[in-house]
């Protein structure tokens, strides 16, 4: 789990300190940054999987700093991961340091790989490198920067927007490709069949929870291509009709985003940091209830970080699991607050914090106070 994170330089970031907890719903308004906040979890994982050159190639420094490289000349980031042993809590630690060259890039000017270390620390207990093109973690034979590695592969930032007739969620795929759940859902049937095949009651209760916001669907029809047994693609049956054979490509879209949200958020082991953007993207208000039941009933595995418009969405939760994101116009920069009870309580006694949110009461330029 993440237990803090910092950023200095990053795109509408110029400096945020954030305690994070298993839940972590973000809201605010459009241009706010909560996309931004997403992003570097990407970045992260372009760092550690060495393909930040091309990135930067394709994303551009100017539009990755801090109102581009004239104004900022560097992106800060550190992450701390939390593991509870038997008796003591221990931690792990990472940090980068990105600077520009002289073409208009980005190198790794220091990255440090860090055990028990304060959130201030960035020297001690610390293993650093210098001057690189590419991140040295995942290569590396060092100790801790193997556990370390474990941690930075486990953050995966989901989106499942794409539900056009071309799009990965309604293709067939390699029956093979099953080993996690990609984050763009390509492996949908291939990840459910293994689940059905090594997981029955888990698929069970995954085919039950999406038959309570698609009840037309009977049941799911997993298995090998008769033509092809390198290939499954996943097709259903019409509650009205059992002789009936549908594929993917008749599933609406919301129903079909909402059997990629079912399947990442209740497989049986999932990453210990799940990031989704706007998951609650078509879907209708009773299925992003259930949308909700399984983001709490996840956390208990696995840390959720969600950016989210939506006042039907944030009801479901403690104003403890709710950052609220905005853009200062004073500060120039996104800034984040994280909701608490106390100060919300008068409120909460008539609304619900989606009615809060619909009424701008929530902000995180000021303070909570009912008259």
């Amino acid at each position: 789990m993440i237990d803090y994170i910092e950023i200095k330089g990053f795109k509408s970031i110029k400096e945020l300190k954030l305690e994070l907890k298993p839940i972590n719903i973000l809201i605010g308004s459009n241009g706010a940054g909560k996309s931004n906040f997403v992003s570097f979890f990407k970045l992260i994982n372009v760092i550690f999987n060495q393909r930040l050159q091309k990135h930067i190639l394709e994303e551009k420094a100017d539009n990755l700093l801090y109102f581009g490289r004239k104004m900022t000349e560097n992106i800060f980031g550190k992450i701390i991961f939390s593991t509870k042993g038997r008796e003591i809590r221990t931690n792990n630690a990472y940090y980068f340091n990105l600077m520009q060259n002289k073409e208009g890039g980005l190198f790794i000017d220091s990255e440090g790989s860090g055990f028990r270390v304060d959130r201030e620390d960035i020297k001690n207990n610390f293993f650093v490198v210098n001057n690189l093109l590419e991140s040295s973690i995942a290569n590396s034979k060092l100790f801790r920067d193997i556990y370390l590695a474990e941690h930075l592969s486990n953050i995966q930032v989901f989106h499942f927007h794409d539900t056009s007739s071309t799009s990965y969620l309604r293709r067939s795929c390699d029956i093979n490709d099953n080993q996690y759940f990609k984050q763009d859902g390509r492996n949908l049937p291939a990840f459910l069949y293994l689940i059905k095949v090594n997981h029955p009651k888990i698929f069970s209760r995954i085919e039950k929870t999406i038959q309570a916001i698609a009840p037309y669907i009977d049941r799911f029809i997993l298995e090998p291509n008769r033509l092809n047994e390198r290939e499954i693609e996943l097709r259903w049956v019409d509650r009205g009709d059992s002789e009936s054979n549908f594929s993917a490509y008749q599933l609406s879209d919301g129903t079909l985003r909402f059997i990629a949200l079912a399947t990442l958020l209740m497989q049986p082991i999932p990453p210990s940091v799940i990031i989704i953007d706007e998951p609650e993207l078509g879907l209708h208000p009773f299925a992003i209830g259930k949308l909700a039941g399984m983001i709490q009933a996840a956390s208990s595995k696995t840390q959720i970080i969600v950016a989210t418009q939506s006042p039907s969405l944030i009801s479901n939760f403690s104003p403890e699991d709710i950052v609220v994101t905005d853009k200062s116009v004073e500060e120039r920069q996104t800034i984040f607050k994280r909701l608490d009870s106390t100060s919300l309580d008068a409120w909460l006694q008539d609304f619900s914090l989606g009615d809060l949110w619909e009424r701008n009461i929530i902000n995180a330029a000021q303070p909570f106070t009912k008259k």
